[in-house]
């Protein structure tokens, strides 16, 4: 005589419960550049996506707080020429963000205190010289040093 099997999961007892919209982020044009790294980056004070734009590459900056839906005219860093293809936070200063993008180059930003106001567009520094765009950026938790790996 065959017995059934009943397969156990140890998840079964798991149950999900969905965000409340007040708690998520809404109405933000993320963007389609399919990339192999990171669209979003968190630190304790910001989050940062990188979003679609015409003439160039941007991104968002938003302080934890502010959720729910955000409006198409949110201020955002906008300096390259072509698209945004990873960002990252600086571990030591938590307004500190690197950029990499399509145009070979490497911005670094400084976001104010409070978060953006309006759209910034001159980085702190502008790295250039690469001759492949820059798609993954890291820096380094230990020293204060930002790695490149065009690719």
């Amino acid at each position: 005589m065959s017995r059934k099997v009943v397969r156990t999961s140890k998840f079964r007892h798991v149950f999900g419960q969905a965000v409340k919209a007040d708690q998520c982020y809404d109405d933000i044009r993320i963007s389609q550049m399919t990339w192999d790294s990171n669209f979003c980056s968190v630190n304790p004070k910001f989050v940062a996506m990188i979003v679609e734009a015409s003439g160039g590459g941007a991104f968002i900056v938003l302080p934890l707080s502010k959720t729910g839906r955000i409006d198409m005219s949110y201020p955002n860093v906008c300096g390259h020429t072509g698209p945004v293809l990873d960002i990252e936070w600086c571990p030591h200063n938590d307004n500190i963000i690197a950029s990499g993008s399509e145009d070979c180059s490497v911005m670094i930003w400084e976001i104010p205190e409070g978060g953006l106001t309006q759209p910034l567009k001159d980085p702190v520094v502008k790295l250039d010289g690469h001759s492949k765009r820059v798609g993954i950026l890291t820096i380094n938790g230990f020293q204060l040093k930002l790695l490149l790996l065009p690719v």
